[in-house]
């Protein structure tokens, strides 16, 4: 069930809907009232600038971090593939050990 909320974003009251809890919806809301607050007071610009800012900076934060994400990802595979392959070269070793110290009993 969708969730309906309304939030205000640089003196607007807008009312969002959304499958997500109020709460998260609240902290979206500020995260984009916060941004667009910074760049109207650094940047002297409009409502209208600042919220296509807003977004331009808030997609290259989250472009960034799925970047970060799917070299992490690439990371942990590697590893998990580097841990298999040491886990079958100490399987094979304790099977050669295993058969020196069968062949060393007779």
């Amino acid at each position: 069930m969708a969730n309906r909320i309304t939030v205000n974003i640089c003196g607007e009251d807008y009312t969002l809907v959304a499958e997500e809890n109020t709460a998260y919806m609240e902290q979206v809301a500020s995260l984009v009232d916060k941004k667009m607050t910074e760049i109207i007071a650094g940047a002297k610009v409009g409502r209208g600038d600042a919220a296509v800012l807003a977004a331009v900076n808030l997609a290259d934060e989250l472009l960034k971090s799925e970047q970060t994400a799917e070299n992490l990802r690439r990371q942990v595979k590697s590893y998990l593939d580097e841990a298999a392959q040491a886990k079958n070269e100490a399987s094979e070793l304790k099977r050669q050990l295993y058969k020196a110290q069968q062949q060393g009993r007779k």
